[in-house]
């Protein structure tokens, strides 16, 4: 009866799911709570199921499960709650990977950090290469191949199970297993949790280093679950779509670079990160690993560079101050010096422009400093960087070209497929080399399999359709925000705007993107801050109230249509250390906005707020 009752209910929240669970990229930030994630809905959830409650609006105000959907999203939670019921079960001991080896991996991570030992039983052949992985992460683990769940052993340690055989319906493991890991090879994998304390720590490898079970995936497996029709999606046009795919890159990064497709943005670093680490391993066996990364880049970035370093014996980072007071090929020049002096491999992680300032450096000064010949303190030759940049915010921008002033550098570049090549309807990141970089992508490629982290078939689907107009996107965006900031300019001329240039934008330089620091008032620096941050504040929300069709309170770029806004701006994915942190307003605007409504709300906002205050 009670199956019944579930299955009842989960086909009615399939019928009345807000269309956003499917199709958004990104939720909103005003309804969520991050130490609340998942939880706070999955208890609405609940209510809902006792209640016979799933009207649509009622679904479409729930809390929001978290703010990217690599990371969850309303369907992976309704997912791993609707397993969790058949099987009596906790969700929060259920998560649900796109990859079917990262959670078998961030168990891995856990366990050799802590120095205790993991052994792998699995019914089949294991997916991944068990000596690069061993070699590379430094993952210390056992395996077993058996037939029947009564051969596992007993064992010292945490016993992870991994089968296919189950197909994600029944989840018992049996006595003395601590991860169940079952896969479906079309979906994913979802990992069940026995030992309560690693579940934070699985999270967060799906957080930063892979996806969640994609929306689209993860529909067809409640539906699988329910006994509805369902379909794999299998896709008979997948090679013209990934051709078409890896023309429009080739393209716009105008290179012949072989071009790897990954689940995300972070999915794609991960891949380039641990891939050049096994790199300089195996040319520079006897030499540490530098990555040299900004304080105040993307805070996934940041997060990512720092847990892989704390996981890896070879392995530091190494702060780079880029923005503001600091002159970003200066203050690079010095730090690789540093590193030159303890005779490590330098990879630098870079954004250009930077976030939030929107700052574009010297392409000539940079070249020079990235090709500058150093010694080591034994007075040897020291070993030149490798130049990792997110491009996210300038896509149309060749770096990996011949003709790019970069091109005497070795260059790995990479873009974030939820921004512009999507329009922010999937996550998919790609990269590409230069041509003193593509001996690197062979090493990128092996990790990227290795961690199933690659572009699922959806995915390439969103990407054919929308990256033909990418290009075009981008111009239409920057022209809309170089006409929003000369309209702020000219009602509110005390204000600093991080914006391009016109002769940056020249250059090609055309990104959608602008910080704005209003001006404060206040007899103090305190003072004067606490009344830009209120400002901040009063400013987004009176945009998102007035026009809720188009403004978004958001960290998303590169969408399809309206403004998105976020303050502090440094604060995306809540790892930017708190000093590091910019207390200004980042401004997002896409192709299609009603500007001339923004510049409406903006006028009030500044005659209400601004110009009524005695200075």
């Amino acid at each position: 009866m009670e199956v019944n009752k579930i299955k009842k209910f989960v086909a009615e929240v399939i019928a009345n799911m807000p269309e956003d669970w499917l199709k958004l990229t990104t939720h909103r930030l005003d309804i969520y709570r991050e130490n609340q994630a998942k939880r706070e809905f999955l208890l609405e959830v609940e209510k809902f199921y006792e209640n016979h409650q799933s009207d649509r609006d009622s679904l479409s105000d729930l809390p929001t499960a978290y703010d990217y959907i690599r990371l969850g999203h309303p369907l992976s939670c309704v997912f791993e709650w609707t397993l969790a019921k058949l099987n009596n079960l906790d969700p929060s001991q259920l998560i649900a990977f796109s990859s079917a080896t990262m959670p078998i991996f961030a168990i891995l991570r856990r366990n050799t950090m802590e120095g205790k030992n993991s052994l792998i039983a699995h019914f089949d052949e294991l997916r991944f290469d068990i000596d690069l992985l061993r070699r590379v992460y430094g993952y210390q683990f056992e395996t077993i191949e058996i037939e029947n769940i009564s051969e596992v052993p007993d064992f010292d340690g945490s016993v992870i199970l991994v089968s296919e055989r189950n197909d994600m319906e029944s989840l018992s493991s049996g006595q003395g297993v601590d991860f169940y890991v079952t896969l479906n090879k079309y979906l994913g994998s979802v990992v069940v949790a026995n030992d309560h304390d690693c579940i934070p720590e699985i999270q967060h490898v799906r957080r930063r280093e892979s996806i969640a079970m994609t929306p689209q995936n993860c529909l067809i497996g409640l539906k699988k679950l329910i006994g509805q029709p369902f379909d794999f999606g299998i896709d008979a046009n997948l090679d013209d779509e990934k051709e078409l795919v890896r023309k429009v890159i080739r393209e716009s990064t105008q290179t012949d670079s072989s071009t790897s497709l990954a689940s995300s943005g972070l999915s794609i670093q991960y891949a380039i990160t641990m891939g050049l680490i096994d790199q300089a391993m195996t040319q520079y066996p006897n030499k540490e690993i530098r990555f040299i990364v900004p304080t105040n880049c993307y805070g996934g970035t940041n997060d990512q560079a720092r847990r892989v370093a704390a996981s890896h014996s070879k392995v530091q980072v190494v702060d780079w101050h880029v923005d503001g007071e600091y002159d970003m090929v200066r203050s690079l020049d010095r730090v690789l010096a540093n590193v030159a002096d303890t005779n490590a491999v330098p990879l630098v992680i870079a954004e250009i422009p930077t976030n939030p300032r929107v700052e574009v450096p010297d392409l000539e000064e940079l070249e020079k400093v990235l090709t500058k010949s150093r010694q080591t303190k034994d007075h040897q030759e020291a070993v030149k960087p490798v130049f990792i940049l997110d491009q996210t915010f300038c896509p149309n921008v060749p770096f990996c070209s011949e003709a790019n002033t970069l091109a005497t550098c070795t260059v790995i570049s990479y873009v974030s497929g939820s921004k512009f090549p999507s329009g922010g309807r999937c996550i998919a990141g790609y990269c590409v080399a230069n041509s003193k970089g593509q001996h690197l992508i062979p090493f990128i490629e092996s990790h990227l399999v290795l961690c199933n982290n690659e572009a699922t078939r959806h995915q390439w689907a969103i990407l054919s359709e929308q990256m033909p107009s990418m290009i075009s996107r981008v111009h239409r965006a920057y022209r809309n925000t170089r006409d929003f900031v000369s309209f702020i300019e000219e009602i509110l001329p005390d204000a600093k705007i991080n914006f391009v240039s016109e002769e940056l934008a020249a250059q090609g330089f055309t990104p959608s993107v602008f910080s704005l620091d209003l001006p404060a008032k206040g007899e103090t620096p305190e003072a004067r801050e606490e009344h830009k941050r209120g400002l901040n504040l009063t400013l987004i929300n009176m945009m998102i109230t007035e026009i809720p069709e188009e403004s978004k309170h958001c960290v998303s770029y590169g969408q399809l249509k309206g403004v998105y806004w976020t303050v502090p701006a440094t604060s995306t994915q809540g790892t930017t250390k708190e000093e590091d942190k910019d207390y200004i307003a980042r401004v997002a605007v896409s192709p299609d906005v009603n500007l001339t409504k923004h510049q409406e709300v903006f006028t009030s906002f500044v005659e209400k707020y601004i110009k009524s205050v005695p200075a």
